[in-house]
């Protein structure tokens, strides 16, 4: 029997955010990946499109729902459209997952009420505006409820939850198919290890791109709380 494992995407998804653990996952022995958008619309982000994609609100169920962040995350966390087609997915899934901002869909959609989550290390504390419990780990694990930090994470995120649904050796000889063996050339992909001026630098580019984040994630929370 398939491991159906779905990606919902939006416009402003982060690609690598679903690419990534999509690379890891596909290969999984059983597994069926199924990358979908509200109404099937192509969507377009950095420069690339991925079109072809399944209808949301079509796609019946999953053993797996994994949803990526992205700066569109914000837009994704307002429309009740998606918000519930994530909600109803989540209801009959295995695994409810994300990676990197996907945390705060999920959290928006009301199911991370006081389960600890991770997420990208410059939204993480707003995760505590939904009732979550913010985590600094690369993953987390809270019951069936699996996050990835920022961006590369999900590819962490992604083998550790090959190894739930089959086992540490087949994580492994996917690790091992793909080399990914991580050395990076610079010590500075978390904030406390970032030298301060590397840190502001692009904290001030986070600024410029969505200079009202903050606010409108605090809109979002209380609108969610209402609702």
């Amino acid at each position: 029997m398939d491991i159906v494992i779905v990606f919902p995407i939006y416009p402003g998804v982060t690609h690598l955010d679903f690419t990534g653990p999509h690379q890891v996952l596909a290969r999984l022995p059983g597994a069926r990946t199924v990358v979908a958008s509200i109404g099937g619309e192509a969507v377009s982000v950095d420069g690339l499109t991925f079109s072809n994609l399944a209808r949301l609100e079509e796609v019946e169920r999953c053993d797996v729902l994994c949803v990526p962040g992205g700066f569109g995350c914000v837009d994704a966390m307002r429309s009740d459209a998606f918000l519930s087609q994530i909600r109803r997915l989540a209801a009959t899934a295995r695994y409810v997952t994300s990676v990197c901002t996907g945390s705060l869909i999920l959290a928006a959609a009301g199911l991370l009420e006081g389960k600890r989550a991770a997420s990208h290390w410059a939204w993480r504390d707003q995760l505590a505006l939904f009732g979550a419990i913010p985590d600094p780990g690369r993953v987390v694990r809270d019951g069936n409820v699996f996050t990835g930090g920022g961006v590369t994470a999900g590819i962490d995120f992604a083998l550790t939850l090959a190894a739930e649904l089959a086992d540490e050796a087949t994580a492994q000889a996917i690790q091992l198919g793909l080399e990914y063996a991580p050395a990076p050339p610079f010590d500075s992909g978390r904030p406390e290890t970032a030298a301060p001026e590397i840190l502001e630098l692009v904290q001030a580019r986070n600024r410029a791109r969505m200079p009202d984040r903050q606010a409108i994630v605090e809109q979002v929370a209380r609108e969610r709380r209402r609702a």
